[in-house]
């Protein structure tokens, strides 16, 4: 099904999270954020501001924690035509990144998009979450892991956060991307400021989607990734196996018949048919 995103104004924020300490990537993050780890000549940071930028993104709330000063640095050189504003997370060794998100809250009061700096993904993927009350899934792959979603017609019906949670349903893993209007952003800062006050602060923001999803209160479209061409950076091993996938991929938009329900984005490799069934 076609949407006619063109009715609705395109996000120009986007929120990142890059507060965390990389643990699972030293001794590489001993000595540099995560983000500005490179795959294939590229640092994840680079990537991102470079897909924010096609896309037409003008204003960046970082949140920021673990050797904070060397993202700092690099976006005044490299990302001097952004607006942007920096919350830092004097407790980012200890919390996750609902605390993180909820930091944030008093720097964001329009539509945004929210994403993570772990990621590495092609320009085009952000296409159809420029609009609001988006989130990215994807079709799961044995190297993925966390959160998953099930899907209902053409919203997500159900968030499943953590390894013991079932179900007979299909389930799509996110790729901690999505978008919120400005309705659904206050309901989440509401339950995020819940979790605070509670010391639930080494919880996944996640949690709150699922709380709110579940209550019939929070409603996200499903945007389908290729699940070949997107890559969640947080071991040795996923930047070993991200360096491949993006050697030699070529990036575009593809048109391709979409599942139903879903908006279709995906990476293609020149040399090489990428499945997607």
């Amino acid at each position: 099904m076609n949407y006619q995103f063109r009715q609705q104004t395109q996000l120009t924020t986007a929120c990142i999270l890059a507060a965390g300490t990389g643990s699972r990537l030293h001794p590489l993050t001993e000595s540099m954020p995560k983000c500005l780890t490179e795959v294939h000549g590229r640092s994840i940071l680079e990537r991102l501001v470079t897909s924010l930028r096609e896309q037409g993104f003008k204003r960046l709330v970082f949140v920021l924690g673990h050797l904070e000063h060397c993202i700092r640095r690099w976006l005044e050189v490299h990302a001097a035509d952004f607006i942007i504003e920096y919350v830092s997370s004097p407790l980012y060794a200890e919390t996750n990144n609902l605390y993180s998100l909820w930091l944030a809250r008093n720097q964001i009061k329009e539509p945004f998009l929210l994403i993570e700096s772990d990621l590495v993904f092609g320009s085009p993927l952000l296409n159809a979450l420029k609009y609001p009350d988006r989130i990215a899934i994807s079709r799961q792959l044995p190297w993925m892991n966390g959160t998953t979603v099930t899907v209902d017609a053409h919203r997500v019906s159900e968030f499943f956060v953590g390894a013991n949670s079932s179900t007979n349903e299909e389930r799509y893993k996110t790729v901690n991307i999505c978008s919120l209007s400005e309705s659904s952003w206050r309901l989440v800062v509401a339950r995020l400021d819940q979790y605070v006050s509670e010391g639930r602060v080494n919880e996944y923001y996640e949690s709150v989607f699922r709380d709110l999803v579940s209550e019939g209160r929070l409603n996200f479209h499903p945007v389908l990734f290729d699940e070949h061409c997107w890559y969640e950076i947080d071991t040795i091993e996923d930047l070993r196996c991200a360096q491949k996938t993006f050697a030699r991929t070529e990036i575009r938009e593809a048109d391709t018949q979409p599942s139903p329900g879903f908006q279709r984005v995906e990476l293609q490799n020149p040399q090489r048919r990428v499945p997607v069934g």
